[in-house]
């Protein structure tokens, strides 16, 4: 198989894909499963974070973490020179899961997740009193029809958790 950038050899691969499926794992465990010495697990772990491979660990949900949540999605016209500016507060809030830009009559698209339609009615009044906002269009999300994004990532979870056992 052909390494990549990213990792030195299969070994690294395979510890990879061990981390993606449990980040929590011991290294012992690691080791035991890999066939490998602990401390070869722990230095392979340092050099794939230092190196940036490994940028973070993060729990992956079953569910769509977003449910009970209302969501909205929000079109903004910005003022042509403020892109920068209007991108880096909307960063802050961090019920903005997704910005988007994007051409036609709107510059940016929003996804935002609140706990009420109050809370969503106070952020979308926030985002309208950023300097730079010219103009912004809000639509409720009623239902999720479906959203392909958690199944592929528990798929691909799963063909790791194979590719590992099975070599």
């Amino acid at each position: 198989m052909k390494m990549t950038k990213w990792f030195k050899n299969e070994l690294d691969r395979k510890l990879v894909a061990l981390l993606q499926v449990n980040a929590r794992e011991s290294t012992s465990s690691l080791a035991k499963k890999l066939g490998v010495a602990r401390s070869t697990v722990h230095e392979r772990i340092l050099r794939l974070e230092k190196t940036g491979v490994i940028t973070g660990y993060s729990a992956v949900l079953s569910r769509n973490p977003s449910e009970g949540n209302v969501q909205a999605m929000v079109m903004l016209e910005v003022e042509q020179k403020r892109g920068k500016q209007v991108v880096a507060r909307l960063n802050s809030f961090p019920a903005v899961k997704v910005c988007l830009a994007i051409n036609g009559n709107y510059d940016y698209f929003l996804s935002i997740e609140q706990p009420t339609l109050e809370e969503l009615d106070e952020l979308l009044d926030q985002i309208g009193d950023i300097p730079g906002v010219e103009r912004s269009t809000s639509s409720i999300v009623l239902s999720r029809k479906f959203d392909r994004r958690y199944k592929e990532v528990l798929e691909m979870v799963r063909s790791q958790i194979d590719e590992v056992e099975n070599g």
